[in-house]
C-alpha cells in the first residue's frame, strides 16, 4: 500500500540520509562516454498519454548528468544505500567528491524532490 506525504515525511525525518536505499523511477540512456541521460515521460495521466502525448514532438523529457552524477544514477539500484554509494564514490574520485557526504545528500534530495528516485524504505 502507498504511504500518503505525512507517513513518508515522518520515516525520511527519522531515518539518516545515508542509511536510505534508493530506487531509480525512470529509465536511462548512457552514451559511448559513459553519461547518464535521464528519458521521463512528460504525461503519466493517461487521458493526456492519449490526447496530446501523439501531438507532441517529444513525448519525453532529456536530462543529461555529468560524470559524477552519472557515476551516482548507475550505482542507485535499490540493493545499496547511500552510505555505500559514498565510498564507491571515494574509490572511483577521490578528494574530486570532497565533502563527500554532503554533497552526495544534496544530490540525492534533489532527485527524490523531483521525483527521479524514491526510497525502498517508503514503500
Amino acid at each position: 500500500m502507498t504511504k500518503n506525504f505525512f507517513e513518508r515525511r515522518q520515516i525520511l525525518k527519522k531515518t539518516n540520509c545515508l542509511d536510505l536505499t534508493p530506487v531509480r523511477r525512470y529509465s536511462e540512456e548512457i552514451n559511448d562516454e559513459g553519461l547518464v541521460t535521464v528519458i521521463i515521460p512528460k504525461f503519466t495521466n493517461q487521458f493526456l498519454v492519449r490526447t496530446i502525448l501523439p501531438k507532441l514532438k517529444f513525448p519525453v523529457m532529456k536530462i543529461n548528468l555529468d560524470e559524477i552524477g552519472s557515476a551516482v544514477w548507475l550505482w542507485i539500484d535499490g540493493k545499496i544505500n547511500v552510505g555505500q554509494i559514498a565510498d564507491r564514490m571515494l574509490e572511483k574520485f577521490g578528494d574530486k567528491v570532497q565533502p563527500v557526504e554532503e554533497r552526495l545528500t544534496k544530490f540525492i534530495t534533489h532527485l527524490y524532490e523531483q521525483k527521479f528516485i524514491t526510497f525502498s524504505e517508503l514503500n
